[in-house]
């Protein structure tokens, strides 16, 4: 008994000081990019090519109630990538008292999703992965960018205030405000660029789930004369039978969003009926790590109440995804894939599993899965030279 009351006791000691450090960190970048001059600039007038804007809808409003703003790129051609960001999912009072910190994501504590754009963000959304310009490896690095941020876990479809009670035990609101930031920022996208050859609409995560919800809207009501879209999801699973529910009674999303919402695949019912309305109008691309450590963990909070992450629900993840791009495939056969299985570092997560997710990680256009990185198969694929990539990694 001694013994184990001294590895608990040693245990929790390792989680406050992963978790000091933790936030230490998050801090400290923070601080260097608001004060160090590497925060990007407020945009005001005409933007310069290749340089990096901020800017702030005073409409818009993150989780918590704070400031919210979008980030956009002015490119060398006429092309338009529209970023839906991740940043995790509360579907309950549970997961609303939980949002991401530095300190909780270094200790493994429960953390589902960002409620503020504080400045340690800017390295989620920009300079990184397919938002990165300055990368030669990158073949979108001239296009113009429009990154939709979010901070607001409602999958970007939100519109609502939703009352919870914090982990301290103080009455707090999240603002659902995901679907009023997205319009906010299209507006943006429609001024600074308003005629562009192709488009593409392509999410991580969070994001990743919002591109079926929203493309519809994007081709009608912002971009009804551009016929060259491409829809791209990296990373989207996340099975639970009450997403419906949420999004109506949660979210409380526009009607003509959570109807189509029929299973525990949230992403599934999306792209079905965003296939029944538009059919061939857009390609379809779909993207995810065989053992995706982060949504099996969440996963794992669904169905067991536990935040956490190992091989028997990793392995659900795997038997899932299976299924999942069966179902993309019986939507239309002409769903694209780009599967990959690079590994966590176990000296970082602890945890095993692969990756979650690559467009905006630094793998994006270094890593690669049978011998193509997603930079390169991604630019093919709205290129017009459809390919899928790992489909054997899921044999």
């Amino acid at each position: 008994m001694i013994k184990d009351a001294l590895r608990r006791l040693n245990f929790n000691h390792g989680l406050v000081f992963a978790s000091k450090v933790g936030d230490f960190v998050e801090n400290s970048i923070g601080n260097r990019i608001q004060n160090k001059g590497y925060e990007a600039p407020v945009l005001s007038g005409a933007p310069e090519e290749m340089v990096w804007y901020k800017v702030p809808l005073p409409e818009g409003r993150s989780g918590d109630g704070s400031e919210y703003y979008t980030y956009i790129s002015k490119g060398k051609r006429q092309d338009l990538c529209i970023i839906l960001s991740g940043g995790g999912v509360a579907w309950n009072e549970y997961t609303a008292a939980r949002p991401v910190t530095g300190g909780k994501v270094a200790s493994w504590q429960p953390n589902f999703y960002w409620n503020n754009l504080r400045p340690f963000t800017q390295i989620m959304n920009i300079n990184i992965g397919i938002t990165d310009t300055k990368n030669e490896a990158n073949p979108f690095s001239d296009w113009n960018f429009l990154v939709v941020t979010y901070a607001t876990g409602d999958f970007h479809v939100g519109n609502s205030e939703f009352p919870y009670t914090s982990e301290e035990g103080e009455e707090e609101v999240l603002y659902f405000n995901g679907h009023n930031n997205f319009r906010e920022a299209m507006k943006v996208a429609k001024r600074l660029f308003p005629d562009p050859e192709r488009l593409l609409i392509a999410g991580n995560s969070a994001g990743a789930f919002a591109v079926p919800a929203l493309a519809g809207e994007i081709a009608e009501d912002y971009y009804p004369d551009c016929r060259d879209i491409t829809l791209f999801s990296d990373s989207a699973l996340l099975l639970y039978d009450r997403w419906k529910k949420t999004a109506k009674d949660i979210w409380r999303a526009d009607k003509s969003i959570w109807e189509g919402i029929k299973s525990d695949n949230i992403t599934v019912d999306w792209y079905e009926k965003l296939y029944e309305s538009y059919g061939s109008r857009f390609k379809y691309l779909y993207a995810s790590s065989t053992r995706d450590y982060l949504l099996s963990a969440y996963y794992n909070d669904i169905v067991n109440k536990e935040y956490m992450t190992d091989k028997d629900v990793q392995q659900a993840f795997f038997e899932q995804l299976k299924v999942m791009t069966g179902q993309l495939l019986d939507i239309t056969k002409d769903f694209h894939f780009y599967i990959f299985d690079w590994p966590m570092v176990p000296a970082v997560i602890g945890k095993g599993g692969t990756a979650h997710t690559a467009l905006k990680e630094l793998s994006f256009a270094v890593k690669k899965s049978e011998d193509r990185t997603m930079a390169d198969w991604l630019f093919d694929q709205v290129s017009g030279r459809p390919s899928d990539i790992g489909l054997s990694l899921l044999e």
